[in-house]
């Protein structure tokens, strides 16, 4: 009789974790059950498997609601009417329309109504009943005399364990509708009776309606769901056949290589057969056919693409364009992408630019059907300060109170309201909230998606499935992940500036050229990275000038030790010291030596944990891998997880190694996996690294250009026209006739873009630039009678500048402008007009003053930043100070040093007291970076952006030189000069 459950996958509704579900059914004795969540099919594979583990037939199906109007549940006899739920379900959620009144004839499924559906007197065919509740028996007495009476049947819904989920349940509902928890309606709740009940006491509430029970007992029979999770679910061909498949993939392996590594690579050739031979072994030939498939449509299309994450691991993905990542170079292992012991499927990262990678999924969904495809779901949960959010909004709590119970919640005012909520929210943590998308799965199946899950409409148009990736994972999917990046955006609107602006094709691919070029190489050493992707921040400048970093090899580890977890737990300097002192370096043991001398003994990586697995203990790389993957945290078998254990420590007894000795080893691997990061992710980075400072290096003006029409990095727009102009730009304000709406490059004159401008809006920006195309404009007369635009508007174009090449003062302009909107004379457009222009009138203006400074202040407000220096804006000493390229000799001393405010980033010490790290810009263009302690901060703190005087020591360590802060103070601008009296 329980064929009507909610799990708390009944979004806002149901209290339930699936396993607490399976457990209870366990606990009463019931030995069939039935997962109806509310429009949803999230929980059904978990709930199959946790039923099937604990010896309990499953019955999956959905109960449809419209709003909170039950109109029937539906029940799958099998996996053919497990399909047509979600066809029916994907349709009217794909639509967004409500669900009539009578579901589908169904052939593979049995559908349930309400009572109150009997008002209709329906005709209910075969596969169709009414389901009657033990509370709703007293009711069924005024439908005796109705058509379809017969077709009753006995159920019993569950919702919630005790009085408490019930209250949660209210809560939740509350949280749905949005509104107090006193004005919830009452036909929002769910029956106070839908918990667990034992089948004996339902059959005595039942006892006079003994048919209703068995008619129940007779549909529960003739339903089953039998899933295959082992069988792997993806997209079986490319080709035809398994055969072409391989041969096609072998061919494009071939070419690849002579491109990559010459025609007579032995080492090559003998890793590829390997890999090939896995790959054709484990069915994922078109796996990578598909991707790369993806990869050659982008590149049709002019995109740039990232491969990364565990699939530069592979040689056929490098030969065949999927990555950029040399495996044999950094000695990187197959095995830890694609292994037979592997218990998750592998999946490529493929970045490709922010702005076009909703043309590569549209691609992927056109190119393989809307049948096969749909991107993967996340599950948004409930946290204990969203949950205390929420629930607070329930009980009517001012924000003020809110904010002040999530930031002190031990001292909150406990009023009945706060006691509540304090007891609930921990309830509701990680309680699924709603499904978003997945930051870039993607799945492609064999059969259509239907067979698996309902597809659910997102904004952008592309469909979820109601799964995520842990249980596409589960049930045999591989995902595909096509993600997003603004460093690639930036690299690939370089390439194409420079072909517009300098004539110049540039093959970004060709990663080995780049590594061998000695001015990329003196570019690196000199920590010239603005701009570039992951090594321009300050802290990876410092470690790189640390590092004397000159080399591919070097920045990859770069990129994998500046992550929090490694540089927290203070492996990052060690690591440091290490590099500069490798002779001092001592190992365990001469294998240990062996395996780890080129990271001096630090497993930087997570395939340095693979590499000590398998060349000190002996583990095969598939072991060894599900080693890695355990003790990081990503593996759930606690079995698979002994038995590599045991087969460690027995390995090493056999081995010869002392017990105290396998010990330490086990404790480093341990101690080092939780942070360790992925050699392939790190090397994918610095590819994508070199390809910037390739760029930067031979085109560094149209690179910069590119980084500020991508909004992205890690610094703002305004300091990146800093170095534009270090490089030897000229920067130019917009202007009315040679700006276009984002910045663009002439020469080494680089015109900032209408975008730029706060309070100009995108209409006004269209009409002009669509208006100019038909030719420039001539005169300040000549644009007010040519656009339609309004006095606030061309104020803004005026004290910007835009007019500034018809050779009239931006006051004058002011005075013009005024004048043609507060006389009788209106601007109107001159494609209106039937007898031409009207001459304007003409007036006489005495000598308006003048100042530069008055520009500087104009780009501030209206664009957030001056053009010109920051240091032209204040008075300085220059003369009794210093500068950043003087910081190495001046090492142990006291000096001062005037800096404009880039960054600075606090920190707590481990007495809680508040430090800071600094990043300035002195007056010649230069960084310099500064250490403020508690102390000095405390006294002499951080006033927001602006040139400040700085005075302390300067410390060095491995040769990157700081100022350690004794005293600031954020020097004085110069007044706007139009805010002194005129005299």
């Amino acid at each position: 009789m329980y064929l009507n459950c909610h799990s708390y996958f009944s979004l806002r509704y149901g209290t339930i974790p699936i396993q607490d579900l399976v457990n209870k059914a366990v606990e009463l004795g019931i030995g069939c059950l039935a997962l109806t969540d509310i429009n949803t099919t999230s929980g059904i594979f978990d709930f199959v498997k946790a039923c099937n583990s604990a010896n309990i037939r499953p019955i999956v199906g959905v109960e449809f609601r419209n709003g909170d109007e039950l109109k029937y549940i539906c029940l799958a006899k099998n996996n053919e009417g497990f399909r047509e739920i979600n066809y029916f379900l994907t349709e009217y959620l794909s639509k967004k329309k409500d669900f009539p009144n009578k579901a589908p004839s169904y052939q593979n499924a049995f559908t349930i109504y309400p009572l109150d559906f009997l008002e209709t007197s329906p005709v209910l065919e075969n596969h169709e009943f009414i389901g009657v509740r033990f509370w709703e028996i007293p009711k069924t007495y005024r439908f005796q005399n109705k058509q379809g009476f017969e077709k009753i049947i006995a159920i019993h819904t569950l919702t919630f364990f005790n009085k408490i989920y019930f209250n949660l349940h209210r809560l939740l509902r509350a949280i749905d509708h949005n509104t107090l928890l006193s004005k919830l309606p009452k036909y929002s709740e769910a029956n106070p009776s839908e918990w667990p009940i034992e089948e004996a006491k339902l059959y005595e509430y039942f006892q006079y309606f003994s048919e209703w029970i068995e008619k129940s007992n007779a549909i529960s029979e003739q339903c089953s769901f039998d899933f295959d999770f082992k069988t792997p679910k993806n997209k079986r061909l490319f080709t035809n056949s398994k055969t072409d498949d391989i041969e096609l993939l072998r061919k494009l392996t071939a070419d690849g290589m002579i491109y990559r590594y010459g025609k007579n690579n032995k080492a090559a050739q003998e890793r590829i057969e390997k890999e090939l031979g896995i790959i054709y072994e484990l069915d994922f030939c078109s796996y990578f056919l598909i991707t790369w498939d993806i990869i050659r449509y982008a590149r049709s299309r002019g995109y740039f693409h990232v491969g990364r994450g565990s699939g530069a691991n592979s040689i056929v993905a490098y030969c065949i364009g999927i990555t950029d990542v040399n495996p044999i170079e950094l000695d990187l292992y197959f095995e830890r992408f694609i292994n037979p012991f592997r218990t998750s499927p592998p999946d490529f990262d493929i970045d490709f630019s922010w702005d076009e990678r909703d043309e590569i999924i549209d691609y992927v969904f056109k190119r393989y059907g809307k049948e096969y495809v749909c991107l993967l779901a996340t599950y948004n949960t409930f946290q204990d300060r969203s949950a205390v959010r929420e629930l607070a909004k329930v009980f009517g709590l001012p924000k003020s109170e809110i904010d002040e119970m999530i930031k002190y919640p031990e001292k909150a005012s406990q009023n009945e309201y706060t006691k509540y909520i304090l007891q609930y929210a921990p309830l509701l943590e990680d309680f699924p909230n709603s499904l978003s998308i997945h930051a870039g799965g993607i799945l492609i199946s064999e059969e259509p998606l239907s067979n698996y899950s309902a597809l659910q409409p997102m904004p952008k148009g592309f469909p979820i499935c109601q799964f995520d990736m842990y249980v596409a994972e589960d049930i045999g999917f591989a995902k595909f992940d096509v993600l997003s990046q603004r460093g690639l955006g930036h690299i690939k609107t370089a390439v194409d500036i420079v072909k517009e602006n300098r004539g110049v094709d540039i093959d970004i691919h060709a990663i080995q050229k780049f590594k061998d070029d000695e001015n990329i190489r003196r570019q690196l050493q000199n920590h010239e990275t603005m701009g570039c992707f992951y090594v321009e921040s300050p802290a990876m400048r410092s470690l790189i000038w640390k590092l004397r970093c000159d080399n591919y090899i070097t920045l990859v580890a770069a990129s994998s030790i500046i992550r929090p977890g490694v540089s927290s737990s203070g492996m990052m300097k060690e690591y440091i010291v290490r590099y500069h002192n490798p002779h001092q370096v001592s190992y365990l043991h001469p294998k240990m030596q062996e395996l780890l001398s080129d990271t001096f003994g630090v497993m930087v990586y997570q395939e340095d944990v693979l590499k000590v697995a398998h060349g000190f203990a002996n583990l095969t790389l598939a072991e060894a891998d599900i080693l890695r993957r355990a003790m990081s945290g990503k593996f759930r078998s606690r079995i698979e997880f002994q038995r590599i254990t045991d087969k460690w420590f027995n390995n090493c007894k056999e081995l010869g190694y002392s017990e105290e000795l396998a010990k330490e080893v086990w404790r480093q691997i341990e101690s080092f996996s939780g942070y360790s990061f992925s050699k392939a992710h790190s090397a994918s980075f610095a590819v994508e690294s070199y390809q910037s400072l390739y760029l930067k290096t031979y085109f560094p003006l149209e690179f910069m250009v590119a980084v500020i029409n991508n909004f992205g990095g890690f610094y703002s727009t305004e300091f990146y026209i800093h170095e534009a102009r270090r490089y030897g730009a000229i920067i130019e304000a917009p202007e009315i006739n040679e700006s276009d709406y984002l910045t663009r490059i002439e020469g080494n004159i680089i015109w900032l873009g209408w975008i730029h401008i706060k309070s100009l809006e995108n209409k006004l920006i269209d009409s002009l630039l669509q208006e100019r195309h038909l030719g420039n404009y001539t005169s300040f007369s000549n644009f007010v009678s040519r656009i339609s635009i309004g006095l606030e508007q061309l104020i803004i174009l005026i004290r910007v500048g835009a007019f500034r090449n018809f050779g009239i003062p931006k006051k004058e302009l002011l005075w013009e402008a005024h004048f043609r909107y507060n006389s009788r004379f209106q601007p109107c457009h001159y494609k209106q007009m039937l007898f031409g222009l009207p001459e304007p009138q003409t007036h006489h203006l005495p000598a308006l003053a003048y100042h530069p400074l008055e520009d500087a202040y104009d780009q501030i407000e209206l664009m957030g930043f001056s053009i010109s220096s920051p240091f032209e804006l204040v008075e300085t000493k220059s003369e009794e100070s210093t500068n950043a390229q003087n910081l190495i000799s001046l090492v142990g001393r006291n000096i001062r040093i005037y800096g404009y405010l880039v960054t600075w980033k606090p920190v707590r010490t481990k007495n809680h007291k508040l430090m800071g790290f600094g990043y300035f810009l002195d007056k010649q263009g230069e960084f310099f970076d500064t250490t403020h302690f508690p102390p000095s901060l405390e006294k002499y703190p951080f006033r927001g952006r602006g040139v400040y005087c700085l005075n302390g020591k300067v410390v060095e360590e491995f040769g990157f030189p700081s100022l350690e802060v004794h005293s600031m103070q954020k020097v004085d601008v110069k007044a706007d000069p139009r805010s002194h009296d005129s005299n």
